[in-house]
């Protein structure tokens, strides 16, 4: 099979790592890839150094005809089976470049739990009954599409995964880097700075955290983007510049996460399921993290690996983080299980493998 996979902008977040891990896998064996994108980043390297044949193509809305015509040149040029894309823009252009040729079949994943107008259910009502198969990443992500026009029987819901690994991993130096003692509780995220990753919800649940632990405590921002100096500000009026360290973009997460004591994810709006819980939770960190997109997917009765709390409820989420720095019994089981979930649920291997079947089931074989 030729699949080719089709991105606005070739970046380095949790998508372009979902690509990766597909064209990485099954490039050159079960199947033969190729790469579209708009702008260049990470990705578009990996895959340049992967010797994928890499495409750029102008994309500038959802409807752009020149784009899809463009699209439908290469996949005829290079006798592509199957588009699969990874946003509305994309999905749009692949359906239409179906007018120009229509031999190619568009699979569309998606990556985002977004509530969208009127004028959105006019366009995925005419657009999506054009799709293959539609990938829903969450269970949310699903319910969001079928609310926002399109079929039902189109979507399967396959999960994120990352690979199984037990170790052994190296010695955290984190505490020591930045003068942490070795009994202090460290809470982490790794986010960027954007309105729907509820970091100022966090941070006032920290004010919150205060109130009420015994142990010394840190919480630990990795991450950056355009709300970095707002939420300085906050941390700096709440009094909490020593309990509340921004790290910047970090390459180093790992050696982030097995420093810390517990994961949490603050999301407002927005969150799928996301690759950092599912990266925590491979190194066994209970989670507290908000009900929203796909965080109820990880984290409720069968998984059992920590708390969810409604977003806004900062008494809650700090109850919930208080109660991990006291229980130590508590946090061993929700660390055992959140290490099981990864093996058993989101295990990277699986989800490849579940995706690969959508392609075959696709093309007949």
């Amino acid at each position: 099979m030729r699949i080719l996979y089709l991105i606005n902008h070739a970046g380095k977040a949790g998508t372009e790592k979902y690509i990766y891990n597909l064209v990485k896998r099954f490039n050159g064996t079960e199947t033969e890839c190729f790469f579209a994108f708009n702008e260049g980043g990470l990705l578009y390297e990996q895959m340049d150094d992967m010797g994928v044949p890499c495409f750029q193509i102008d994309m500038k809305n959802p409807f752009d005809l020149k784009a899809a015509k463009r699209l439908a040149g290469i996949c005829r040029s290079n006798k592509i089976d199957i588009i699969h894309s990874h946003y509305p823009r994309e999905n749009y252009i692949a359906v239409l470049s179906r007018l120009f040729y229509r031999k190619t079949k568009a699979i569309y994943t998606c990556h985002l739990t977004l509530k969208t107008g009127f004028s959105w259910w006019v366009t995925n009502h005419l657009i999506t009954p054009h799709n293959a198969k539609i990938i829903a990443v969450c269970n949310n992500a699903k319910e969001l599409l079928v609310s926002n026009g399109v079929s039902p029987r189109k979507i399967d819901v396959i999960f994120n995964g990352i690979p199984d690994s037990d170790g052994p991993y190296p010695k955290s130096t984190i505490r020591s880097e930045l003068g942490i003692p070795d009994d202090a509780f460290v809470i982490s995220i790794l986010a960027r700075y954007h309105m729907s990753k509820g970091l100022d919800f966090l941070v006032d649940s920290i004010a919150e955290l205060d109130k009420m632990i015994k142990r010394k405590y840190v919480l630990l921002i990795a991450g950056d983007g355009e709300y970095f100096e707002d939420i300085k500000a906050q941390i700096k009026r709440l009094g909490l510049e020593d309990k509340v360290l921004q790290l910047g973009f970090r390459s180093d997460t790992e050696n982030i996460l097995l420093g810390s004591d517990v994961y949490v994810n603050s999301s407002k709006c927005y969150e799928a399921l996301s690759f950092a819980i599912l990266e925590a939770m491979a190194k066994s960190l209970p989670l507290v993290v908000t009900n929203a997109g796909g965080n109820p997917d990880i984290v409720n009765e069968k998984t059992d690996c920590g708390f969810i709390v409604e977003y806004g409820d900062r008494e809650a989420f700090a109850k919930a983080l208080c109660t991990l720095s006291e229980d130590e019994e508590l946090r061993m089981r929700f660390a055992a299980n959140a290490k099981k979930a990864t093996k058993e649920i989101f295990n990277l291997e699986n989800v490849l493998l579940e995706t690969l079947e959508e392609y075959k089931s696709v093309v007949g074989e």
